[in-house]
Parts: C-alpha cells; structure tokens; sequence
C-alpha cells in the first residue's frame, strides 16, 4: 500500500507583520502547513487558524510550539523593526536574544531541512558599499542590532543549512510605514519631489520577495548555503518615476517639485519633533537623506537563483493600490 507524500511544514515567525502576512499566504496557496509564530494576532483574518501566539525572547515558549509543529522549512522574520530605541541595545531584544532562541532550538531539530533568516539592509548605511558579508556600518541601533543578530547566525554551527537575506526597501499589500504612507501622500496629493534628485533606488515589491525566498529555499545547497543576499527587484528604479506611477494609478493630483534647500529645513523641524517624541513625523534628515540618496545592490547572484520577477513595476503598483483601495479607503 502506497503512503501519501507527506505535507511540507514551514514555519513562519513574525507572520503576522508585512513580509509575513505575504509568506503565510504564498505557502498555503502552496499547500504547505504553515505556523506563524507571533506575539501579534494576524493582520489577515483568514490567517487567524495558523496563529500560535508567542514571544520569540520566551525560550521555553518556543520549544514547546517548535517541537509540536516540527517544521520542515523555518523562514525567521520576528523582529523589532523601528528606529525608535536611542538609547541601549538591549530595547532591541527581540534581534538578538530572540534569534539566539531561534538558533537553539533549530539547532536540535531533526527534521529542519534549511533555514531562512532575516536581515536588514540597514546593516549598513544607505549609500555604502560593503566589501563582504561581514563588512558593517550600521547607522543606528535597530541596525546594529541586526549585525548582532547576524553574527549569532554565523557562528552558531546550524547543522542545517541556513542562509541569511536582507530585505532593502520592501512595498505591497499589508505594508507600513514608511511606504503606505508613501503611497497615500501621492493619493492625497500631499508628495513633493525633492527638487531635481531621482534616486535610483533597489527596492522590492513583496509579492517578489516572498517568491525569490521561496526559490532560496528550493536552491541547490550548494549555492545557498552559509551565504547572505539583498531581496529586492531587479533592475533598480527611479524614485520620481515610480511616484509618478503611482500618481497615475489614484489619478491623484500632479506632483510638483520643491526646492531641496526649503524641504531640508522642514526636516530640520521634523528632527527637532522627533526628538521631543513625537511619533511618525512626515519628514526628517534622516527620511530626506534616504529618499535622495542611491542605494543599489549587485543582483546577480539573485537573478541567477530565482530567475525572472512575477510582477513587473506596473502590476506591482497596481496590486498595492487595489489593496489600498480596499483596506483604506478615501
């Protein structure tokens, strides 16, 4: 008598955030069993089933919902992702005791075929080049946390194989800040180009990203294994005329331009606001700069791995307009 093919079971931490709403989706529609191990309930109602409550600092938490489910797959996205800490490290636990956690448990795990982990590109700052996986400059702590976390996965001796991804700018359905508000600023004709800058920028549509982690996890072992890669669109766009992309499809007002020197004083302000605590301040120096500066990455291995894109720029701004539609209406 023949058995059935056992389903492949992936676990998702962090699958009640942006990336993770998307990754939880993309597996079911794939049959797989799916866990989204989160302290937060799901952004999507109908991932409500899939839900193990959970703290990823918990150790003992952890292992009990790891070795019940017994994943196949593990794709770690739990993470504290603002830039609100200034002050000590250790508000930003969760990047670093918390993937310790992540690391013991899937070290002791027999079924765990690879494992996916979750950077950040801000790693380093916008605008530097580093010479090799472990070349660091982080401008804040949320990134320096990330470096940490980084440095726990590497040297951890996962008997696994692993491999580490740092998402750049990722945008789509069930997104944040900063982009929906992004793309809600061109809807309410609230958006400025900054003066005559058209960065070009290596950003990502997540309906991408879920897709390129998935061919990640399907690579032979040889190419994958014990490396780190950026996860983001190829080839790179241009800021202004993905905004003017984006301006279309709301049929939104015309967007204008204003003088750099006059938007760099109202970051100026936004940086004093946002030192005295208020929160999701429009613009800062820090917004500014990155909205201004290139940030490219060498894609090539990526291509190589997850070959061509699902969705090209135009459906992706589609997509998230449509879904924006929908969750937040006019």
């Amino acid at each position: 008598m023949e058995h059935e093919p056992e389903t492949q079971r992936i676990l998702v931490t962090g699958g009640s955030g942006f990336i993770g709403t998307n990754a939880v989706q993309h597996w079911l529609d794939r049959g797989f069993q799916v866990l989204n191990y989160d302290s937060k309930p799901p952004q999507n109602p109908g991932h409500r089933g899939l839900w193990n409550r959970g703290d990823i600092r918990n150790l003992a938490e952890l292992k009990s919902a790891y070795e019940s489910f017994r994943p196949h797959y593990l794709l770690h996205l739990a993470a504290r992702t603002d830039l609100d800490e200034r002050d000590d490290l250790r508000g930003y636990a969760a990047n670093i005791e918390g993937v310790r956690n992540i690391v013991e448990i899937a070290g002791r795990a027999r079924e765990l075929r690879r494992a996916i982990f979750a950077s950040s590109r801000m790693v380093c700052r916008i605008g530097y080049q580093p010479r090799d996986d472990e070349d660091y400059a982080a401008p804040n702590l949320y990134g320096e946390s990330k470096v940490q976390s980084e440095l726990i996965v590497r040297e951890s001796g996962l008997p696994c194989e692993w491999l580490i991804v740092r998402p750049t700018s990722i945008w789509g359905p069930w997104f944040d800040v900063p982009y929906k508000q992004f793309f809600l600023a061109i809807r309410r004709g609230r958006y400025f180009n900054p003066g005559d800058h058209n960065a070009v920028k290596s950003f990502g549509f997540v309906g991408n990203t879920v897709l390129q982690i998935e061919r990640l996890f399907e690579a032979p072992a040889e190419t994958v294994n014990g490396r780190t890669l950026y996860l983001c669109d190829y080839p790179p766009l241009r800021v202004r005329q993905w905004a003017e992309m984006i301006r279309e499809s709301w049929q939104a007002p015309r967007i204008i331009n204003l003088p750099f020197p006059l938007l760099r004083c109202v970051a100026l302000a936004g940086d004093l606001l946002d030192r005295a605590g208020v929160k999701r301040v429009p613009l800062t120096s820090f917004r500014l700069d990155n909205l201004v500066t290139d940030m490219t990455y060498d894609t090539g291995l990526l291509e190589k791995l997850c070959g061509p894109l699902r969705y090209d720029l135009k459906e992706g701004v589609q997509l998230t307009v449509e879904w924006l539609s929908n969750h937040h209406p006019a």
